[in-house]
């Protein structure tokens, strides 16, 4: 790097990036090396800073606290509490000047289906249906990181263009320069921590349901699904796993789980894994909340332990241990672990500025409001540190609504919530999903079919199907998402007034049913791809859900598309997400085109992935999408691994290199025990294929050597 100044400014500029700091306003402007303009912040007034007094809560005296029943249990809301000062914090602004036509992208997950985030407010605070990472990234290869973990504010309109944080210790953010969106997801991380990779079985088919009630229910589900022939990794069980009243207690009631060292035993007996929901708060008559309670390891008037302490991080792990883990559980479902939810109190949606506003005024009463966004990090810690503690032979899985900065590292897969079925919340979340992976947490997943199927009194309970898996409606809803969930990072349905296992919408032979068994079995051919591209994740730190700008950043089409991305580098995935069936007619009668609209970006050529047809890139084509078939297009020069279709993702099957031609191509197969951390000691294989266009032959390597095995593989050509 090299230093730099004169009467005008003071610069340092290193190998791709210069910052230029005006002497005279101190805004800095950031270009690359040759002069390219990138960001700036605004001339007048770059940065502003505005002092006031932080207090807590003085939990010596009492405070006036009332209980409301949630969808997450009885929390306990703080009206009024006397407080005590505790320090000097800051509401902090950053003023930045945007290129023209620039793309912005980011900001975690959001519910209200944008993609770009440029001409929008954008309220970053948990939620039930939000989760905050201060991370912008744009298409000119440049991210920007806010170091703060309080509620933010991102603002693109007539007001201004600007990041308010609404209490910091000091301003402190990173300018990243990565040339790509790649690379600077990779300066993400190495700022905030390697992405964990998740074992190799949670990269197959997850089942969940609100609830199963006993422990047979679990056996059965798992029997079934195996009788079936279907694909299965996971069985996992919602809330109410405690005695009656004991709300969150870490012990299994034993009337409806007598043995659940034996139930875990029969499952893995199945290579079936079991995942558990546990939560922060837990009624006062639980074990686990006096336990807590006498040591003052609560949140202040409240029965939800503190995340933020580390002794109280690890009494809760100690429970979980002795209670659970003990008995062979595989995987934590961290649920609420945002535990200022208080949108969810009204009978009507607050409007977004409300929601910013009240989240405020009840996370500052329970916990310090410069970390409330932080919760659902803290908590993932401690139980990553704890299982770490333990074992290093399986690896931490951790489903949880809500993470921050750093998530990645503690083997957090987020979700989106507490959706409802629409065809407009399906179309919805695939953008969630796209900025939340553009903001560096790599792992998300969502509730296949929507949480909430029916309309309910509140009004988030707002599913449009009162006759649940009945209504042949709701079943095309329900393949469509199941078809998206096929190309997520994680794969699981989930949720409440309808069943989810596969055989409640319909029988073989039936439309719909078929339509799920294609696309289960789909999921476990791809996967040694899938898993190469998650061994990538932690390796180069790469993106397994991209959004097309990640790999078409100057296809000023293509970076706006929002129901389009590539799953991993090579393929192109095309949900449908506008209902095509007459139910009235039967479910195989059409009332649309069963097509649509897909664009081919261009600077690539693409095969259909279902016929192999090639098409040029930059162009605009109508795409069959029957009931049974999601479009996916596949990279011209792309080399895919797939197997046939197996039960269960460690159930051997050799792996079969699917060649697309039309130019040399390279791919790196990723491959490790599938579970325990033997990997990040090296413990790992990398298998280089290349397919090499004028000869048409396709070599492998492994580890610089060429492989004396046979490749099995397919080639595919114009």
């Amino acid at each position: 790097w090299r230093f730099e100044e004169s009467d005008t400014e003071v610069c340092v500029c290193t190998s791709g990036l210069c910052a230029r700091v005006d002497r005279s306003t101190l805004s800095i402007a950031y270009e690359t090396n040759e002069g390219t303009p990138l960001l700036r912040e605004n001339e007048r007034q770059a940065r502003t800073l505005e002092a006031f007094d932080s207090f807590r809560v003085d939990t010596s005296t009492p405070a006036k606290v009332v209980t409301v029943t949630t969808p997450d249990g009885e929390k306990q809301v703080v009206q009024a509490a006397r407080k005590i000062y505790d320090r000097t914090l800051y509401r902090a602004q950053l003023n930045f000047v945007w290129q023209e036509r620039e793309a912005l992208f980011g900001l975690g997950q959001h519910e209200e289906g944008s993609l770009n985030v440029r001409g929008k407010t954008i309220y970053l605070h948990q939620a039930n249906l939000k989760i905050a990472v201060p991370m912008l990234v744009s298409n000119l290869g440049y991210g920007v990181l806010l170091d703060a973990y309080c509620p933010v504010v991102f603002n693109d309109n007539e007001y201004g263009s600007y990041l308010f944080a609404e209490a910091v210790e000091e301003l402190d953010y990173y300018f990243i320069f990565g040339g790509s969106m790649d690379g600077v997801i990779d300066g993400y991380r190495t700022l905030t921590g390697k992405a964990s990779l998740p074992p190799r079985w949670a990269f197959g088919y997850l089942q969940s349901q609100e609830r199963y009630e006993t422990q047979q229910e679990i056996l059965d589900v798992a029997a079934e699904y195996r009788r079936r022939q279907l694909g299965l990794d996971c069985v996992i069980l919602d809330w109410h796993s405690w005695r009656d009243g004991h709300w969150g207690e870490k012990k299994l009631d034993v009337k409806r789980f007598p043995e659940p060292g034996e139930m875990t035993r029969a499952l893995h007996d199945e290579h079936v894994r079991f995942m558990i929901s546990i939560w922060p708060n837990a009624d006062e008559i639980s074990d686990d909340y006096k336990e807590f309670a006498q040591q003052d390891l609560l949140l202040p008037f409240s029965t939800t332990y503190n995340a933020f302490d580390e002794k109280a991080r690890g009494v809760y792990w100690r429970q979980l241990n002795e209670n659970l883990f003990v008995h062979g559980v595989d995987a934590w479902w961290c649920d609420s672990s945002e535990p200022f939810t208080p949108e969810w109190n009204h009978i009507e949606k607050p409007i977004p500025a409300n929601m910013y506003k009240e989240y405020v005024q009840s996370a500052e009463q329970q916990a310090p409001l410069a970390l409330s966004n932080a919760y659902g990090l803290f908590h993932a810690r401690g139980v990553y540190e704890g299982q770490r503690s333990v074992t290093d032979q399986k690896r931490v899985v951790n489903l949880t609504r809500s993470g921050s900065i750093g998530s990645q590292r503690y083997g957090a897969i987020l979700w989106s919530g507490d959706t409802s079925a629409s065809w407009e919340t399906l179309r919805k979340q695939i953008a969630a999903g796209l900025n939340f992976c553009a903001s560096g947490l790599p792992y998300w997943t969502m509730d296949i079919g929507a949480f909430f199927v029916k309309k309910g009194l509140q009004w988030y309970w707002d599913g449009d199907y009162e006759q649940g898996s009945d209504d042949p409606k709701y079943r095309e809803l329900f393949a469509r998402w199941y078809q998206l969930g096929c190309f997520l990072p994680i794969f699981r349905a989930h949720g409440t007034d309808v069943r989810r296992e596969l055989w409640h919408y319909g029988e073989p032979g039936d439309a719909v049913y078929d339509s799920l068994v294609k696309t289960n079995r789909l999921r476990y051919q791809l996967l040694p791809y899938t898993y190469s591209e998650a061994g990538k994740v932690w390796k180069n730190n790469g993106t397994l859900m991209r959004m097309l700008a990640f790999d078409f950043p100057l296809d000023e089409r293509a970076i706006q598309i929002k129901d389009q991305y590539l799953f991993g580098e090579n393929l192109m995935v095309c949900p449908v997400t506008e209902p095509m069936y007459d139910a009235s007619k039967g479910e195989a009668s059409l009332c649309n085109s069963s097509m649509r609209k897909v664009y081919l970006p261009a600077g690539a050529d693409w095969y259909n992935f279902w016929t192999g047809r090639h098409y040029e890139g930059g162009q605009d084509i109508m795409a069959d999408a029957p009931l049974d078939m999601i479009p996916l297009y596949v990279k011209a020069g792309s080399i895919l691994p797939m197997q046939q279709p197996v039960q269960y993702a460690d159930q051997p099957m050799p792996v079969e290199f699917h060649v697309y031609t039309g130019k040399d191509a390279e791919y790196e197969l990723y491959e490790d025990a599938g579970d325990g951390y033997a990997y990040e000691c090296g413990e790992y294989s990398v298998t280089i294929l290349t397919w090499d266009q004028a000869r048409e032959t396709l070599e492998a390597q492994v580890d610089g050597v060429k492989s004396s095995k046979e490749i099995i593989s397919r080639i595919i050509r114009p």
